[in-house]
């Protein structure tokens, strides 16, 4: 994954989706994302856009999705927990290990990532 340089999180992707141009820089580089993320997303637009525009969002970003092992996921709750002060989700958490874990930039303009090492923090 050495050409992979970011990975986005919902937030980053829901700022996208809505033509956010402080965002929009991040669909023209190499970026991943976990398939717990796109699955996320793919619920926040099926709530708020509805099917067609969650499954053309799918559609186009199921090509940077990557699956998660069990021990990543582990990790992860293990990190939510020992930073339960920060309030974040279990997805935030489970996209914030794995780029950890890959040696990549977590891109979230989520402002409890805003201090946290190898975070990529864009103010909405």
């Amino acid at each position: 994954m050495a050409e992979i340089e970011r990975c986005l999180d919902t937030y980053a992707l829901v700022e996208i989706s809505e033509g956010n141009p402080k965002f929009a820089k991040y669909l023209n580089v190499d970026f991943v994302i976990t398939d717990l993320t796109l699955a996320e997303f793919y619920g926040v637009l099926l709530r708020g856009k509805g099917e067609n525009t969650a499954e053309y969002w799918y559609k186009k970003l199921e090509i940077y999705s990557f699956p998660l092992d069990r021990q990543l996921l582990v990790e992860a709750i293990k990190f939510r927990y020992s930073n339960k002060k920060l309030g974040l989700s279990f997805f935030d958490a489970v996209g914030y290990v794995f780029a950890l874990k890959k040696g990549i930039c977590f891109v979230t303009g989520d402002k409890a990532f805003e201090k946290l090492r190898d975070v990529e923090f864009i103010k909405k």
